[in-house]
C-alpha cells in the first residue's frame, strides 16, 4: 500500500481504499476496490493533484504510466 504516484504507477494493480462512518458515526465501514486498468490515469493524477485534477497531472500521471509501462 502506498500514498505515493511514483510507486502506484509501478504496480501490476492499483486498489483504493476508502472509509466512511456507519451506524451513526459509532463505526467505521473501509472499503477495497481494485481500480479498472482504463481509469488508473485518473486516480495516479487524483494523487499527484489532490482534490482538484488538472491537466498537468493527468499529464503528469500519463507520464509515469509510460515510464513503468
Amino acid at each position: 500500500m502506498t500514498h505515493a504516484p511514483q510507486v502506484a504507477a509501478r504496480a501490476d494493480r492499483h486498489y483504493l481504499i476508502s472509509k466512511s462512518t456507519v451506524e451513526r458515526g459509532r463505526r467505521v465501514a473501509t472499503r477495497v476496490t481494485e481500480v479498472a486498468a482504463e481509469t488508473r490515469r485518473e486516480e495516479i493524477a487524483r494523487m499527484l493533484a489532490g482534490a482538484k485534477i488538472t491537466a498537468e497531472a493527468r499529464a503528469a500521471a500519463e507520464r509515469l504510466l509510460q515510464a513503468t509501462g
